[in-house]
């Protein structure tokens, strides 16, 4: 089973992973869960945020489901809007055919001469070269983002979960180096389950996870 993380959310008993989901189903798993009795700890998790949530049980299964934010209800329904999107688009493409507008915008750029020199030299000119530059710096801030998201989500899900496991905070410090050969070595003692989940919200959310 791949893991998506937008939107899905985790039940853990203990530091045995029960499952992962949508919210709706998820709040019926720890519903059963917390039914049937534990000895340990039953935590729900975002894994958008790798934070605990607090979700209301009472009831019938069909009240646990009502009392659900609104935003949850609308996660089922992700999948067919982006399809309608798609639709969409390609109603949109069907409809221009030809050269797509650029959208490009004049502005004035000051540079110093040489730097005007050297997009001289680059294929495609200074426009073509700058708009490359653009494009690489935002693609790096991005992933540095991305990264520092990613960090966080491990950490808070860690700190809930396995803030007294042995490695905790050199595990911690890797984690935030993003270093995750040093990260997964620290934690290579932890529950398969917590250890397991803790490398994909930090590293490896991109490409959702490995089966649990």
């Amino acid at each position: 089973m791949r893991h998506q993380f937008t939107p899905s959310y985790t039940c853990f008993d203990g530091h045995r992973h029960v499952d992962t989901g949508s919210l709706q189903s998820i709040a019926l798993v720890f519903k059963k869960v917390m039914a049937a009795g534990s000895d340990t700890p039953v935590l729900v998790f975002d894994n958008a945020s790798g934070r605990t949530i607090d979700l209301d049980i009472r009831g019938t299964e069909a009240e646990v489901l009502a009392r659900l934010p609104v935003a949850a209800a609308s996660d089922a329904a992700v999948t067919e809007t982006d399809g309608a999107e798609a639709d969409a688009s390609l109603q949109a493409a069907a409809r221009g055919r030809g050269r797509p507008k650029l959208g490009v915008v004049p502005r004035e750029v000051t540079l110093l001469p040489r730097h005007w020199e050297w997009l001289g030299e680059q294929p495609g000119g200074a426009s073509v070269m700058l708009r490359k530059l653009v494009e690489e710096a935002r693609r790096a801030g991005s992933d540095k983002a991305q990264q520092r998201k990613a960090g966080e989500r491990a950490y808070h899900f860690m700190q809930a979960i396995a803030g007294d496991l042995p490695g905790f905070e050199e595990a911690t410090r890797a984690l935030f180096a993003r270093e995750p050969d040093k990260f997964r070595r620290c934690i290579a003692d932890w529950p398969a389950d917590v250890r397991d989940h803790a490398i994909l919200l930090g590293f490896d959310s991109a490409s959702a996870a490995a089966d649990h």
